[in-house]
């Protein structure tokens, strides 16, 4: 079997009604790559609608190290993300990462 130092993980949550991302998409989704060793994000994918918003939070996420906790980043969102879609994208964000943690405490185990 080979060794990956990463990982992808995804979250999601239900898009507010009567946004683009709810017609499109209904769901409002994280895909996340994240180092195994550092816990570092070093990629990351949504459902936006536009690419503008997709690579803003690539900047915002990209690199941030989990292990700082899940609050940091919640509060970029809220501090740099003014849309009705920023509840969904944190509660996507919040279940990507507690998946991660959940599978990174499996594996060592």
């Amino acid at each position: 079997m080979q060794t990956m130092e990463t990982v992808i993980v995804t979250g999601y949550a239900k898009a507010p009604h009567g946004t683009s991302m709810y017609e499109l998409y209904k769901h409002a989704g994280i895909v996340l790559e994240v180092d195994l060793k550092e816990h570092k994000i070093i990629g990351a994918e949504f459902t936006f609608v536009t690419e503008i918003t997709k690579k803003y939070f690539q900047k915002l996420l990209i690199g941030y190290c989990l292990k700082d906790g899940v609050e940091q980043l919640i509060e970029r969102i809220q501090s740099f993300y003014f849309a009705p879609s920023q509840q969904a994208i944190i509660v996507a964000l919040q279940a990507a990462v507690q998946r991660y943690w959940d599978n990174v405490k499996q594996m060592s185990t």
